[in-house]
C-alpha cells in the first residue's frame, strides 16, 4: 500500500503542475476581478484533500467489496461537507470575491475529482487476460 500511495503522490504532483501553470497564465491574462486571490491555496487544498481520501480508500481496497463501497461513500460525504463548509465560510467572509472563488473552487473540484476517480477505478479494476494491469 505504501508504494501505491507514493506513486499516487508523485502522479498528483505531476498532474498539478499543468493545473498550477494554467492558473498562473490565467491570472496574468484575465482581468484581476475574474481571478480569486485564493486560487493557489485552493490548488494545495484540493491536493491535500485528494491525498487524504486516496489514503483511506487504499486501505479499504484490500477489504471486502462492501466495506470498500461504504468507505468510498463515507469519504465522499465527508469531502462534500468539508467543501460546502469551506465555500460557505469563505463566501460569508469575502462576499466581494464570490463569483471568482466559486468558479475556481468548482473547476478545481471537477479536475481533482475526475483525477481521483480515474486512479481509484484503475486501482480497483481486476486484471483480465485481455487487460493485464
Amino acid at each position: 500500500m505504501k508504494s501505491d500511495y507514493i506513486k499516487f503522490l508523485k502522479q498528483i504532483l505531476i498532474f498539478s503542475l499543468p493545473v498550477g501553470l494554467a492558473a498562473a497564465v490565467i491570472a496574468f491574462v484575465a482581468p484581476a476581478r475574474w481571478i480569486s486571490p485564493t486560487l493557489p491555496f485552493l490548488i494545495f487544498f484540493f491536493i491535500s484533500i485528494t491525498l487524504l481520501s486516496y489514503y483511506f480508500l487504499l486501505k479499504a481496497i484490500d477489504q471486502r467489496f462492501l466495506r470498500f463501497v461504504n468507505t468510498y461513500l463515507l469519504i465522499t460525504l465527508i469531502k462534500l461537507v468539508i467543501y460546502v463548509a469551506v465555500m460557505v465560510i469563505y463566501l460569508l467572509l469575502n462576499l466581494s470575491d464570490a463569483l471568482p472563488f466559486i468558479f475556481s473552487f468548482l473547476t478545481l473540484y471537477l479536475i481533482y475529482t475526475v483525477f481521483e476517480v480515474v486512479k481509484i477505478v484503475g486501482k480497483t479494476k481486476k486484471p483480465t487476460p485481455s487487460n493485464p494491469a
